[in-house]
């Protein structure tokens, strides 16, 4: 036996100790919080909100029947309006933006206010229609300076 190849023991041990000093919930950098406001009756927006958290991202939902009125304070143009509205490291996401969006509007850190897909297309997160095909969509950047598109999908898969 070679004195200087570890061990199965010695890897097991390795292993160990990297586990509990490296536990999974300590990323790290740990994705923010999203708070997302919707309505009570909405049932898309809560399936929006599983799949922000299956991306790995911690979800406050707060319902409101006057979600409009959150819209307008963030500054949130009736014409990129959608069902729900979500809060996340300082930017507004405004209806059924993919996580990955989310994810690169966190690391880029555009001048903007957020991010918004108008309307409710097929397809996009938590407008899953069984039997339908997916919609193209484009994630909108906006904020004081305009809006311009941030990315384009189809149902979930980026083009």
């Amino acid at each position: 036996m070679n004195r200087f190849l570890p061990t199965r023991r010695t890897i097991l041990t390795g292993l160990a100790v990297f586990a509990v000093a490296h536990p999974r919930g300590a990323r790290a950098q740990a994705l923010p919080k999203v708070t997302v406001t919707k309505d009570p009756s909405c049932g898309c927006c809560t399936a929006w909100a599983e799949h922000i958290r299956a991306a790995g991202f911690p979800v406050e939902i707060k319902e409101t029947p006057e979600v409009n009125r959150l819209k307008v304070r963030l500054g949130v143009l009736q014409a990129l309006a959608s069902c729900h509205t979500a809060e996340v490291g300082g930017y507004v996401i405004e209806g059924h933006v993919p996580a990955d969006a989310i994810k690169r509007l966190l690391a880029e850190k555009p001048q903007a206010r957020g991010l918004a897909v108008p309307g409710m297309p097929v397809g996009s997160p938590g407008m899953e229609v069984e039997g339908a095909a997916p919609d193209t969509y484009d994630v909108v950047l906006f904020g004081p300076r305009g809006h311009t598109t941030f990315a384009r999908y189809h149902g979930l898969r980026a083009l």
